[in-house]
């Protein structure tokens, strides 16, 4: 289960409520490692000083502000933490402003809320009356080390903090060049707004997210597979003598494959493509009953004839059955 970002309080008025602030996120972005080109190699960056080139270890580097070029005012710990909000383990809810009141520009991050033990009533409390009233609980939350403004706002069964932006974050639309003057100036007619209308209306419906996905995500993943599967691996050289599986761009085990290796590996090789071997202590059966024989032959005297009439006498008789 997901830790949670920090446990604290959900505060209105004199009411508390103990929650914990969830990650309503999942990031499915492909990561990248940049190479160098000439060995595909991985690249490295290092913190090092701009004026001698040499390598900074973390615990010799300070913040600092550069308050004109060149210029930096060097800020020790325990300044970052003086600046810091108190407000480390609660949400304070300052006001409640009508939901349609905060436009789109203003959410950046979503978080979720869970209500902790035995404060259930509170949490439902909160978001049944929310959700009647139409409003939005504005307050500021410290995550990590940073405060941010922040929205509770009522989503079917839960409750959601919604991290909002300043308004000094965002850009002054009147920045740009936007059209500002009357219709009749762009020349468009009423019969063209009606008809952008019934176009609007015919390609209407209703807001179903789990028809959308990310498939430039799932496109690139394909290009990464068929690139796998050609020439576009970089590997360790311990690792470049052996051969990548078929399937390794899915993570799969191809048992079947993997077997057919290993039964290939332990097969005999045969006799005529077999290396000679110098004998050793010991030797098959066939091999022993063949060399006893060649033995034998060896050492046997020629048989010389025998005259007509004298039988051998270590010649059996024919006919003759053996005793017992």
């Amino acid at each position: 289960m997901p830790r949670p970002i920090w446990s604290g309080t959900l505060s209105f008025g004199l009411l508390n409520i103990p929650v914990s602030v969830m990650s309503a996120e999942h990031s499915i972005d492909l990561h990248f490692r940049m190479l160098d080109s000439r060995s595909n190699t991985p690249i490295r960056y290092e913190r090092v000083n701009a004026e001698t080139g040499e390598e900074v270890p973390w615990k010799d580097i300070v913040r600092a502000y550069e308050y004109k070029k060149g210029s930096y005012v060097v800020l020790e710990p325990e300044d970052i933490r003086s600046a810091a909000s108190e407000r480390r383990e609660s949400i304070d809810v300052e006001t409640f402003v009508d939901a349609g009141e905060i436009g789109p520009e203003y959410f950046e991050k979503p978080y979720l809320l869970v209500p902790g033990k035995k404060a259930e009533k509170g949490y439902v409390l909160l978001r049944e009356t929310l959700r009647r009233t139409g409003r939005l609980g504005i307050g500021r939350v410290v995550i990590r080390t940073r405060e941010y403004l922040a929205a509770v706002m009522p989503r079917d069964n839960a409750l959601w903090l919604l991290l909002l932006r300043y308004p000094q974050q965002l850009v002054d639309a009147d920045e740009y060049a936007v059209p500002e003057a009357e219709l009749e100036h762009y020349r468009v007619s009423p019969r063209e707004l009606e008809m952008a209308g019934q176009l609007i209306e015919s390609m209407s419906g209703k807001w179903k997210p789990k028809d959308y996905k990310d498939d430039f995500r799932d496109r690139l993943r394909q290009v990464i597979e068929k690139r796998m599967k050609s020439k576009g691996l970089v590997v360790p050289p311990a690792e470049q003598a052996e051969e990548m599986p078929a399937n390794a761009a899915t993570n799969v085990v191809d048992f079947m494959t993997l077997l057919q290796k290993s039964l290939a590996s332990n097969r005999r090789t045969p006799a005529k493509n077999a290396p000679s071997k110098p004998a050793t202590a010991k030797k098959s059966a066939p091999a022993k009953r063949a060399a006893a024989k060649r033995a034998t032959a060896k050492k046997a005297a020629p048989r010389k004839p025998v005259p007509a009439g004298k039988k051998s006498a270590g010649a059996p008789r024919r006919g003759r059955r053996n005793a017992g």
